[in-house]
């Protein structure tokens, strides 16, 4: 019973364990030949069926149940083996004529034990049981074994070669393969001298753990690392073209958006009007009054600060608009939602801020303002324009003003 319960407790491990690769679940970016992998631990799973049946027929005696189950174990053992050197050769990824002898001596391996099973049969060349039911080995069996400590030396013979020419963050990967090689074949080498011991069991046991926390561990760490460093770049780069569209859509001066922000909003409100989504909005159109002769006379540092003082008075009004720098002594604003609704209000304040800063001499702005007339009005540049002339009128009336 307790050769039983070793390989129930290595199934019930490898079963928690690799519950995802199981399930086909990895969890991320699928292990390099992952396929093989998986077939490799049914392959495993698979053993300790027998070898976990095998004790608990041995212990009833129950002599034709365990000859079928012996047949099937060692069946089982080569195509687990085979297993093994598929998933090796696809992780390593490498034609090389040590990879193409590993991937042949696994088939050939699978081959030599039916037919050896076989000859059984009709002749004990590998195992049979006695009169009292004690199990037999014979020279087949050693010939299985050794067979199998050779593959598994040349696996591990193959991932030492390999790694060499590896990067290092896959190297401990690679080290973990061949150290799982090179420790079934040192069990494999006792089971010889100890043919009732579960080292076989043991040695999938500790080697299944080993390249859970090593291999698929390392894998899935390597996968969120490069994960979290393309969402890195992605930030970045979205970082880098929101600072390269804020720098093209910016007056540099005043720090609004500038004309080619003004365009790309009309083309914007042109789609609206003609997808009939657009019911209301009104166009204000600025020009700041006197600003060459301030610029001839005091210099352009002077009409630069008058161009900022207009914009500030501008935004400071229409607070809830886009208002955009589309000359160099022109601006634009467009209004929608609570702007629009207050329009008359707010312009009717500008235009006083207007007068007083005439007479005080500060800046002097012209606004004009149309609102969009659905049905009658086909596109924006028709609201545009009659903004325009409504400045050009404030424009001459503020001179009359004077």
């Amino acid at each position: 019973m307790s050769y039983a319960s070793i390989g129930l407790l290595a199934a019930l491990v490898l079963i928690i364990i690799n519950k995802d690769i199981l399930r086909n679940r990895s969890g991320g970016r699928d292990i390099p030949a992952q396929k093989a992998y998986r077939r490799f631990l049914f392959g495993i799973l698979a053993y300790y069926v027998t070898d976990v049946l095998w004790g608990l027929l041995d212990a009833r005696k129950l002599m034709g149940l365990l000859y079928a189950d012996t047949v099937i174990y060692f069946a089982v053992m080569a195509v687990a083996v085979l297993f093994w050197t598929q998933f090796v050769v696809g992780y390593l990824d490498e034609k090389s004529a040590l990879t193409m002898i590993l991937h042949h001596a696994g088939r050939g391996f699978l081959v030599f034990e039916l037919v050896v099973l076989a000859v059984n049969f009709f002749r004990p060349v590998l195992f049979r049981f006695d009169e009292n039911g004690e199990y037999q080995a014979f020279f087949a069996r050693h010939l299985t074994l050794v067979f199998q400590i050779l593959m598994f030396l040349l696996t591990w013979f193959a991932t030492l070669l390999i790694r060499t020419r590896r990067g290092e963050a896959v190297r401990i990967r690679y080290r973990t393969i061949g150290l799982f090689g090179l420790a079934m074949a040192a069990l494999i080498g006792i089971q010889i001298a100890f043919p009732l011991l579960p080292l076989y069991s043991v040695g999938y046991l500790l080697g299944s753990c080993l390249l859970h926390s090593f291999v698929i561990e390392g894998e899935k760490a390597e996968y969120r690392r490069e994960l979290e460093e393309s969402l890195q770049r992605e930030q970045r780069q979205k970082s880098e073209l929101g600072t390269a569209r804020h720098l093209a859509y910016t007056d540099s001066l005043t720090g609004i958006r500038n004309k080619l922000a003004y365009l790309e909003k009309e083309t914007q409100m042109e789609e609206r009007i003609a997808a009939g989504t657009l019911a209301e909005f009104a166009a204000a159109m600025f020009d700041l009054n006197g600003l060459k002769l301030v610029n001839d006379t005091q210099g352009h540092e002077a009409g630069n600060r008058l161009i900022i003082q207009a914009c500030r008075m501008i935004c400071e009004h229409f607070k809830h608009s886009p208002v955009f720098r589309i000359g160099g002594d022109e601006f634009a604003a467009i209004l929608e939602g609570q702007d629009y609704q207050n329009r008359a209000a707010i312009l009717a304040a500008f235009n006083g801020q207007v007068e007083e800063n005439q007479r005080s001499g500060q800046a002097v702005v012209a606004a004009g303002m149309a609102e969009f007339a659905p049905g009658q009005d086909d596109s924006f540049q028709v609201v545009f324009e009659r903004a325009d002339r409504e400045m050009y009128l404030r424009k001459k009336e503020l001179k009359e003003m004077k």
